[in-house]
């Protein structure tokens, strides 16, 4: 069967060596492929999956969808262990190295510069959540205990979707507090439009969802800032994910909007 040439991320040439164990997408392992110091890392991909109608396809199988994600982030995870590199979308594939070679050379210079402004930092994810108020009792009742009139009930109603709202804008502007002290202590920072609850599976609302671009040598003191956040949080919910790859400081998603960029470009 032949393959095709998944690319994973571009970055400069290595000070160490991948992981011996390492695997990307189908389970195949991760190689290098320079050209005029750039590095591609790469694998070779089935091109029946990879191709424009086999993508198609899987688009609608949400289990290899999920795992080609995570073998994909596998190789980033790897990578940001020993260098800075640029992922690129999931999926871009390309007809042979010649190909990979070509997409190299034509954004040159967008990697390099990428490459020199992100050099020894790395992404962490803060996101703020409101805990889910509890579930309402099916048959309200008053200090009596005998079931509530009409009107005690829409009263009570108005009092909760009060006190509810009053919460929003304190955990709103928690957050945006949060957000400014963070934003002071990284070099750059992102806000991201809030989770859906619905897609994420995540409790509660989301009122922050932001990245920040911290020195590798600094993010001990970054991680320390947000969990000490944690103990003012009140009854809000603060999570810290990274370090990651800086998926939102490349500028690669712009580049790939100017370049016509799509997963499976160069076939």
């Amino acid at each position: 069967m032949s393959g095709l040439r998944y690319v994973y991320a571009v970055c400069r040439p290595l000070g160490a060596p991948l992981q011996a164990q390492l695997t990307g997408v189908g389970g195949a392992p991760p190689a290098l492929l320079s050209h005029r110091g750039l590095v591609a890392v790469v694998s070779t991909v089935p091109e029946a999956d990879f191709c424009e109608e086999g993508l198609k396809a899987h688009l609608e199988d949400l289990d290899w969808l999920a795992a080609t994600a995570r073998a994909h982030q596998g190789v980033i995870d790897a990578l940001t262990t020993v260098t800075t590199p640029l992922p690129l979308r999931l999926a871009t594939v390309f007809r042979d190295d010649s190909g990979v070679r070509s997409m190299m050379e034509a954004r040159e210079a967008d990697f390099l510069g990428a490459l020199d402004r992100l050099d020894g930092r790395v992404e962490w994810g803060v996101k703020v959540f409101t805990e889910p108020p509890p579930a309402e009792p099916a048959a309200p009742a008053g200090a009596s205990g005998k079931p509530m009139s009409g009107r005690d009930y829409l009263r009570r109603r108005r009092a909760d979707t009060r006190a509810h709202e009053a919460d929003l804008q304190a955990a709103e502007a928690f957050a945006d507090a949060l957000h400014e002290r963070l934003c002071a202590h990284a070099e750059d920072c992102r806000l991201h439009p809030p989770q859906n609850a619905s897609l994420s599976g995540a409790r509660g609302r989301n009122v922050l969802n932001a990245a920040y671009l911290v020195p590798r040598d600094r993010s001990e003191e970054f991680v320390e800032l947000v969990d000490r956040t944690k103990d003012e949080a009140g009854g809000l919910r603060v999570e810290l994910t990274g370090p990651w790859a800086a998926y939102s400081f490349s500028g690669l998603a712009e580049e790939d909007a100017r370049h016509g960029a799509r997963a499976g470009e160069g076939r």
